[in-house]
């Protein structure tokens, strides 16, 4: 198998220390995180941070010399990040989902080589999605049988969040069978071009762009057969739509954070208040209380989905990976207008001088209504609804 020069990294061993790296880089990356915003600057240094520091290998199994912690520990990493920098944070959360893959389908060879480049601080991309197909999930992009053993890969990929600033691109694609798999693509190889032109009003710089893949060239020993993942109780789904939750909940807490600064330091109390100061105001004080409950339940429930996924992992059974799926998407169809309604609400709280285009404070709104567009949570409520009302499963994809 090829490489490249790995960066260097710190080999992270437990939960603690997890949480603790990810705490301190966090405090770090939100300094930086409304000019990053305001001008689009790529955050090329902060990543190589990230992978400097080891987080990115938290969920390598311990045979392979990896922490392997918990997938509660994972989410709480995601949501100190995203409360953050909520572009940041989304970036990696296509590495750990295809760090699953290669957990789940990876052959011996695959899983020593793949999870080595990761504790080396590798980061892994993501060439995904399809923009006019017939649905989300209808890819177009082909994985063709060569000769000597290998395969080409044709087509191209939208919201490519993570490939520009990757190490290794996964390439969703169909053989020839119509059956789903992943080539891990080294981000230099010939034939795959990744074109930065993500224009989103949110998620600024996650640089979730074009990936065009022209014959490349990809090695059998780089494909890894997905579609055996959905073939029973899988936990593909519920891993990394955890992660889009704890995103939507990092920037609901980072958005009333920057709320409860900012009228502690700028806002006027309003004059019928008959108070010196905006924090003493009972209607403002009402209402941050408000949000706080719909914060502090949005996070019980992140947590609460985190610890059913754990069990899950530890004895997974179709019982086990229904009821881990239905509780993220719980949490999913929770956090998601809760991000958007915390966000909103940093203005009506903030005053009128909250609005100024010079603060950039409408950053935490756009990140949140974009990032929540990422699959709707009505879907979710149904399958919900149809497990509690019937005791019907959720289906098997990598959506739910």
């Amino acid at each position: 198998m090829t490489t490249t020069a790995p960066p260097t990294a710190t080999v992270i061993r437990n939960d603690d220390e997890a949480l603790a790296t990810a705490r301190a880089l966090a405090a770090e990356f939100a300094a930086g995180a409304e000019r990053r915003d305001a001008e689009r600057l790529l955050p090329t240094a902060e990543l190589d941070r990230l992978s400097a520091s080891g987080l990115l290998g938290i969920t390598v199994p311990a045979e392979y010399g990896g922490a392997d912690v918990s997938i509660a520990t994972l989410a709480e990493v995601f949501r100190l990040l995203a409360a953050a920098d909520p572009s940041l944070a989304q970036i990696p959360q296509s590495h750990f989902a295809y760090v699953n893959v290669l957990r789940a389908q990876g052959m011996p060879e695959q899983q020593r080589f793949f999870f080595a480049e990761i504790l080396a601080g590798k980061r892994l991309g993501n060439a995904q999605s399809e923009a006019g197909t017939k649905h989300v999930q209808d890819y177009r992009t082909r994985l063709t049988a060569e000769p000597d053993g290998g395969y080409l890969l044709n087509g191209t990929k939208h919201y490519s969040t993570g490939a520009l600033f990757a190490h290794w691109v996964p390439v969703l694609a169909r053989a020839e069978d119509e059956l789903l798999h992943v080539a891990y693509v080294p981000r230099d190889a010939p034939g795959l071009t990744v074109v930065d032109d993500w224009d989103g009003m949110g998620q600024r710089t996650t640089a979730s762009g074009t990936v065009r893949l022209d014959g490349v060239r990809v090695p059998a020993e780089h494909v890894v057969p997905h579609h055996l993942t959905f073939t029973g109780p899988q936990l593909h789904g519920a891993v990394a739509q955890l992660l889009h939750a704890a995103i939507d909940v990092g920037i609901a807490g980072g958005a009333l954070a920057e709320a409860a600064e900012f009228v502690r330091t700028r806002t006027r109390p309003w004059f019928e208040a008959g108070v010196e100061h905006a924090t003493e105001d009972p209607l403002l004080v009402q209402r941050f209380g408000e949000l706080a409950v719909r914060l502090r339940a949005a996070e019980a429930l992140l947590e609460r989905a985190a610890r059913e996924v754990d069990a899950a992992r530890a004895d997974l059974t179709d019982a086990s990976a229904a009821a881990a799926s239905i509780a993220v998407a719980t949490v999913k169809a929770f956090a998601d207008p809760v991000a958007v309604e915390l966000s909103a609400a940093l203005f009506e709280v903030s005053g009128t001088r909250s609005s100024l285009a010079s603060l950039n404070l409408d950053r935490h709104w756009r990140n949140a209504r974009t990032h929540t567009l990422h699959d709707p949570s009505r879907w979710k409520v149904q399958h919900i609804g149809r497990y509690v009302l019937n005791g019907t499963p959720p289906p098997r994809h990598g959506l739910l």
